[in-house]
């Protein structure tokens, strides 16, 4: 193999060269300047921006505000990650692990700082008593497979999303180590939505709400031009629930909202009514 790889003794941070996403990271975590949070009026300030894991929380939000729940209203603030918006001092106050999306719940006495996708998922679903089975057997399978979505995407999108997409060369071996991964959890994907309609079950949740940000946009060809490389089309009850999902009207709402990219009927790049919805969404007429 040539330009073989040959680790030093002592890693040493040199990620110096063209690769923007390369040049944000760091291996000391903390604030790198002093800046503090926007607020809006809302109880729910959501400080995101809508890639797969910024897209679940949204989804969520307004999959609350369409059964009526007024008190799940929030303002949503775009955090430019591109440039480095994530280690301001207020962001880094709600979230010591610089990653978005991060929720400030100041419903209570106290402001409280939630942070990690699924811990959020998790706050919101109890708080309102939605999308997630209050005891049993139910709710273990819907956190089970809440858990499998934060212990597997890592794999899909750091993994065969960074190689295949985003490196500055792409390489055989961790394309192939990572697709065969990304695929295998299509699989087993597939097998569990052959013998249910959501992930969890016959009830929709926040496990599926968690998982199609990810899988679901993966393959519908919306997520790192991959659907023809990794054959989506091979699995069939992805596709059927992806479908599905992407037909319901808070999850067009949802995946939206701080996006600064694609058509102009899906930029929103602030939330604070559902208006700002509206008048975006309308757009695409």
């Amino acid at each position: 193999m040539t330009n073989e790889y040959t680790p030093p003794k002592v890693w040493v941070n040199d990620t110096n060269g063209a690769n923007k996403w390369a040049n944000i990271n760091s291996p000391v975590s903390g604030a790198r300047f002093e800046k503090a949070l926007p607020a809006g009026d809302h109880a729910l300030q959501l400080y995101s921006l809508a890639t797969p894991n910024g897209q679940k929380v949204t989804i969520l939000l307004e999959e609350l505000l369409a059964l009526g729940i007024k008190e799940a209203e929030y303002d949503a603030y775009l955090i430019n990650i591109s440039e480095s918006e994530q280690f301001s001092s207020g962001f880094v106050g709600v979230n010591p692990n610089s990653k978005i999306p991060a929720l400030v719940d100041r419903s209570g006495d106290e402001p409280v700082n939630v942070f990690e996708s699924a811990s959020i998922l998790l706050h919101l679903a109890e708080k309102f008593g939605q999308f997630l089975p209050a005891s049993g057997a139910a709710r273990t399978q819907t956190l089970n497979w809440l858990f499998w979505a934060q212990g597997s995407a890592p794999f899909l999108g750091g993994g065969f999303g960074h190689f295949y997409a985003y490196a500055d060369v792409k390489q055989e071996y961790p394309i192939n180590r990572f697709a065969m991964e990304a695929k295998r959890q299509l699989d087993v994907l597939d097998k569990q939505l052959a013998q249910h309609r959501y992930v969890a079950g016959e009830q929709y949740s926040i496990a599926d709400m968690a998982i199609w940000p990810w899988y679901g946009n993966l393959v519908l060809g919306y997520l790192y031009e991959a659907a023809e490389f990794l054959d989506v089309a091979s699995y069939q009850n992805v596709l059927r629930w992806a479908k599905e999902i992407e037909q319901r009207e808070a999850v067009q709402r949802g995946r939206i909202v701080n996006r600064g990219w694609g058509e102009e009927w899906e930029q929103l790049v602030e939330r604070h009514s559902a208006a700002d919805i509206d008048q975006v969404l309308a757009l695409k007429a």
